[in-house]
């Protein structure tokens, strides 16, 4: 990605979480913020408040396809403020920044040194739009930036456990000081098929893109056919993040459905169908599903949420 990191700027952590609770717990002092620009995902927040930070959430709709810009940012920047922490591909919405999208906001956090900006990359191989940028290339912002990534995703490597982060050498030195009194390292069978994957040509996984590329507009094409549901067309990951304002306030087998997470109790409940609340990612509108699954299973979840919504009145 046209990112040069010597090797006492990259920490290799117990997975890509490790590395952003390292970022939080060595960085952030009690009572400094953290700009997680939302739909986020569910740990950041939690990461922020346990090294005694303040999470604070400027909100991108799906009318923005979710994505953050340096008007909505502006008014959340202060002497206080010490992160900014952001995802392309995006979990859980699927959103990628583009090119100009990423300039654009390297040229405004430039104006704020002070700002560390961490650019969860997780997702890079599982996107749609040809090409995957990292913000860290532009603006001058490679000194202020840190870049995480790991294997859990592209390489299904879940289970295996293996993330790092690329950064200023101050910033990796206090990562690094960190681990070494939690963890000190991942396993070495991790690190041996971790060798084997990052020498690989990332061609070897295209088959796996591909078929989520495939299962993605199937589960589109179903969505939109779901009256009263908000549907976007995600760019990255294996997730929709669907607008259901229009189904909250009504009610169906004696539910009231007032927020996501209860919709998808009463999807879970009534039509057997696992999906996650919005409010956990920082949104009261939306409920997360993901396409990381078979094409049967796809149909067949699909038609029960569409029964389950239409039973809502």
């Amino acid at each position: 990605n046209q990112l040069d990191y010597k090797p006492e700027q990259i920490v290799v952590s117990t997975g890509a979480k490790q590395s952003l609770a390292n970022l939080n717990l060595s960085l952030v002092n009690v009572g400094d913020e953290v700009i997680l620009p939302a739909p986020y995902w569910v740990s950041y927040k939690e990461m922020v408040k346990l090294a005694g930070g303040i999470p604070v959430v400027p909100y991108a709709g799906i009318e923005q396809n979710f994505k953050i810009t340096p008007d909505l940012l502006a008014p959340f920047i202060n002497e206080k403020t010490r992160m900014l922490i952001f995802s392309s591909p995006c979990n859980p919405t699927g959103s990628v920044y583009t090119e100009d999208e990423l300039k654009t906001l390297a040229q405004f956090l430039r104006k704020h040194p002070e700002v560390i900006v961490v650019s969860d990359e997780i997702y890079e191989h599982i996107n749609y739009t040809g090409k995957h940028y990292s913000i860290a290339c532009y603006g001058d912002l490679y000194e202020q930036t840190v870049t995480v990534n790991g294997l859990s995703k592209s390489f299904a490597m879940t289970g295996w456990r293996l993330g790092y982060l690329g950064a200023p050498k101050w910033i990796a030195d206090a990562c690094d000081k960190f681990q070494g009194q939690i963890t000190s390292a991942t396993c070495a069978v991790t690190q041996k098929a971790a060798v084997t994957a990052m020498l690989a040509d990332p061609a070897e996984i295209h088959y796996m893109v591909k078929g989520f590329h495939s299962r993605r507009a199937l589960m589109a094409d179903l969505l939109k056919d779901i009256p009263g549901l908000n549907v976007n067309m995600p760019d990255g990951a294996f997730y929709f993040f669907p607008d259901v304002s229009q189904f909250l306030g009504k009610s169906a087998h004696g539910e009231l459905i007032d927020s996501p997470t209860a919709l998808s109790m009463y999807l879970l409940n009534h039509y057997h169908v696992a999906t996650v609340g919005g409010e956990a990612f920082g949104c009261n509108k939306s409920i997360r599903l993901s396409y990381a699954a078979s094409e049967e299973q796809i149909q067949k979840a699909v038609t029960r949420i569409k029964k389950g919504l239409s039973e809502l009145k």
